[in-house]
């Protein structure tokens, strides 16, 4: 069990990471750039980008710990979808609906940043659900 704990904690994190780069880093930076004194310039965010690891490294392991806690004897695929979109419900989605409210961003940045990381979320979701197959068929 501690070793699909630490395979699943890397899978997250890598595809996590990952994630954070398509969406924050390429689909959505120009956006961010426009928004000029809201976000770090790239230099500041490269100077405080340890920290960014550190909270995916933090989350990642998180994320794998509580689905591990949870595990039905249901079909993985199903299982990690729920988990993935339960956990943008409790996280992404309710965190961009603030950041819109106290920071001057557009509000279809924010539904776009909501809707690409709940897709995030589902997939690091079924990664993590597809780590632990075996152990769903034994619940």
């Amino acid at each position: 069990m501690k070793g699909k704990f630490f395979l699943g904690w890397v899978v997250a994190f890598v595809l996590w990471m990952a994630g954070g780069f398509i969406v924050h880093g390429t689909l959505l930076a120009a956006e961010y750039k426009a928004l000029t004194g809201l976000f770090r310039t790239d230099a500041d965010a490269q100077a405080h980008f340890p920290l960014m690891i550190l909270a995916h490294i933090i989350a990642a392991g998180a994320f794998v710990w509580i689905y591990s806690r949870g595990i039905e004897p249901k079909p993985w695929l199903a299982q990690g979808f729920r988990y993935g979109l339960a956990v943008a419900f409790l996280t992404a989605i309710p965190t961009y609906m603030i950041y819109y409210v106290v920071q001057p961003m557009p509000g279809s940045l924010s539904v776009r940043q909501a809707i690409y990381d709940t897709i995030c979320l589902v997939i690091v979701g079924i990664a993590v659900a597809w780590v632990y197959r075996n152990e769903a068929a034994r619940a």
